[in-house]
């Protein structure tokens, strides 16, 4: 990616703080494959069910991913190629790369799955290592992401249009898939961001859904976090309950 000084400048330098469509979704994707990797690490690959339970969640991760992929590259990417044609060629090369990745992750399940039992300890040590090198190669990616992209695009897209690109984006997920990035992405968020997202989800969307993801994210958040949120929504006293 080719980007000048003035727009990589621009990422530091804003007046005013930009809208950051990548800003939340990429702390819940980092939650989600740290702590898949943890449970992957820590498994007991001899335990069938314990075994059945870690893998599950690691094709849950998979096919997050891919489902994540697919919005960047037909939203954000479209976006950037709009008015910066050429600039997400490099990280759309990534993408594919880690199509290719998700594949063979999926591929180390299904040997860990079914393979003898002697051969359990390695097929889980494959599994381990690759799920690591895949988080590690994400991160960095995630990082360009937030910094080259986001230049591009704050170079070249008011606040306004980028909160149309994101929203037309989110209506695009199917409920399940909304619950799943609920559950990963309002618990590490920090409060002011927290507030902000739940905010904008109650002034958009039914009252009901505003309420699925409540009950979705209230187990994940600590006492005193819940507390500050309830109280920076005026959520009522009743426990469950939404405005």
């Amino acid at each position: 990616m080719n980007l000048d000084s003035k727009e990589l400048a621009s990422v530091a330098a804003a007046a005013a703080p930009r809208f950051d469509m990548y800003s939340g979704i990429h702390k819940a994707l980092r939650a989600l494959m740290a702590d898949t990797l943890l449970a992957v690490g820590r498994m007991d690959a001899d335990d069938g069910l314990e075994r059945a339970q870690v893998t599950e969640r690691v094709l849950e991760l998979l096919q997050f991913c891919a489902g994540h992929l697919q919005h960047e590259n037909e939203f954000v990417h479209a976006a950037i190629e709009a008015r910066a044609p050429g600039a997400s060629a490099q990280i759309g090369h990534e993408h594919d790369e880690h199509v290719k990745h998700i594949a063979q992750l999926a591929d180390a399940v299904a040997v860990l799955r079914g393979c003898a039992d002697e051969a359990r300890p390695a097929a889980a040590s494959r599994l381990y290592r690759e799920l690591a090198l895949f988080v590690a190669d994400n991160f960095q990616h995630m990082h360009v992401e937030e910094t080259a992209h986001n230049a591009v695009l704050w170079a070249r897209y008011t606040d306004a249009e980028l909160v149309a690109i994101h929203d037309a984006l989110v209506a695009s997920i199917p409920p399940q898939e909304m619950m799943v990035t609920a559950r990963w992405l309002v618990p590490f968020m920090n409060p002011a961001e927290r507030v902000g997202l739940l905010a904008d989800i109650r002034a958009k969307a039914p009252a009901p859904a505003f309420q699925a993801i409540l009950d979705t994210v209230r187990p994940h958040l600590a006492a005193n976090e819940w507390a500050k949120l309830a109280r920076a929504l005026q959520l009522p006293a009743v426990p469950g309950l939404a405005a």
